[in-house]
């Protein structure tokens, strides 16, 4: 199958996440927090699985070691400055305070999303495993943070229909990343390779930095020890896409 369409059915597979918040309309609050504190375990574990087991070892079959290293602490920085400039944060709660930006927050999640599209780009330009585990890793992530997204526009004030549509088109900013990321790839000359580490920069800045600590939020030692549980298992289901 040609390289670019599997990138773009990729790409629009990860977009429709944006859709996850009609979870929202049949579940209670307490239900869906319980639900979503397993799935921002789970996304966790899947993103370090994804940067330590495949971003970061195939990145290093190309670049040398120095720029790995480099473009890694790059990337972690810039998605903290975005975070700070764009009040971009994943909200897995439909009251999370930063999101009282509104529009600004959407203009942070697109970017976001574009980058996304780039980074599964090109994990499928450099290897089809590495894509589908690009692919995973996002999209686990995705589900939990688009649930607090819609939870957030509901709660400010949004009709439920056009919270959904307009998470959708925010959501669909990855396909067009994908497309600038199979561009550029054929333009600039190790392009590919540099997006693996940039891409292992920006899952562990998400996981460390906005996933981790909601699993530590948690005061239960007997749900604690299964949300560890559970981060395991992502990283072991990452790790076996192998």
């Amino acid at each position: 199958m040609n390289t670019l369409a599997v990138i773009t059915a990729a790409n629009l597979l990860v977009s429709l996440g944006s859709l996850a918040g009609i979870m929202t309309l049949t579940m209670s609050r307490q239900k869906l927090n319980r639900i979503l504190l397993v799935l921002v375990a789970l996304s966790a574990g899947s993103m370090m699985g994804g940067a330590f087991f495949h971003l970061l070892p195939e990145a290093a079959k190309s670049l040398e070691i120095d720029q790995v290293y480099l473009i890694v602490f790059a990337a972690f920085t810039l998605f903290f400055l975005i975070e700070k400039l764009l009040y971009w944060r994943h909200c897995h709660d439909g009251h999370c305070r930063v999101h009282s930006f509104g529009y600004l927050n959407l203009l942070g999640d697109s970017l976001h999303n574009f980058i996304d599209g780039l980074i599964i780009a090109g994990a499928f330009l450099t290897d089809f495993n590495l894509g589908v585990a690009t692919v995973l890793a996002v999209s686990l992530h995705e589900i939990p943070q688009e649930v607090g997204d819609f939870g957030v526009l509901v709660y400010s004030g949004w009709g439920r229909t056009k919270a959904l549509i307009v998470n959708l088109l925010v959501g669909l900013t990855a396909v067009l990343g994908g497309a600038v990321g199979f561009v550029l790839a054929g333009r600039i000359d190790n392009f590919t390779a540099m997006l693996l580490p940039f891409a292992a920069g920006g899952f562990i800045y998400i996981a460390a930095s906005d996933l981790m600590p909601e699993i530590r939020k948690e005061t239960s030692l007997k749900k604690s020890l299964a949300s560890f549980g559970v981060f395991l298992a992502g990283v072991a289901l990452i790790y076996l896409v192998k």
